[in-house]
């Protein structure tokens, strides 16, 4: 069974736009629950003041913490694009359920891939 449940993407790439503050909230949160690239010393920066920024990170799904993952609070709502397998996307999704209140804004999904664009907001 362990082979069937490693034969399909494990990762999920995700993009947030948001405040800065805002998006490392985020960022430390989905750290506590899932292994990142993004280092625990890796604040999102603001390169200009007016125009708005996109922060990326990548997630490994597949070894879930379940503890650690509390419910975030936010100074404002951040926006979501999550990318990968059908799989690794649904699990990613339940755990963001579990700390933001979620709102799914557009969906598409295909054989190997599926894009959710998620608005997230404390709970």
């Amino acid at each position: 069974m362990a082979d069937t449940e490693r034969s399909h993407p494990e990762t999920v790439t995700v993009e947030l736009s948001g405040s800065k503050e805002d998006a490392r909230l985020v960022f430390d949160a989905l750290r506590s629950c899932f292994a990142t690239d993004r280092g625990a010393d890796e604040d999102p920066q603001q390169f200009h003041e007016s125009r708005p920024m996109v922060w990326l990170g990548t997630y490994d799904v597949a070894d879930a913490h379940d503890e650690g993952c509390p419910p975030v609070r936010l100074g404002d709502s951040v926006q979501a694009d999550v990318q990968g397998g059908p799989w690794a996307v649904n699990r990613f999704r339940t755990k963001l359920d579990s700390m933001f209140t979620v709102q799914e804004t557009c969906a598409a999904s295909g054989d190997q891939e599926r894009d959710l664009h998620l608005r997230l907001e404390s709970r």
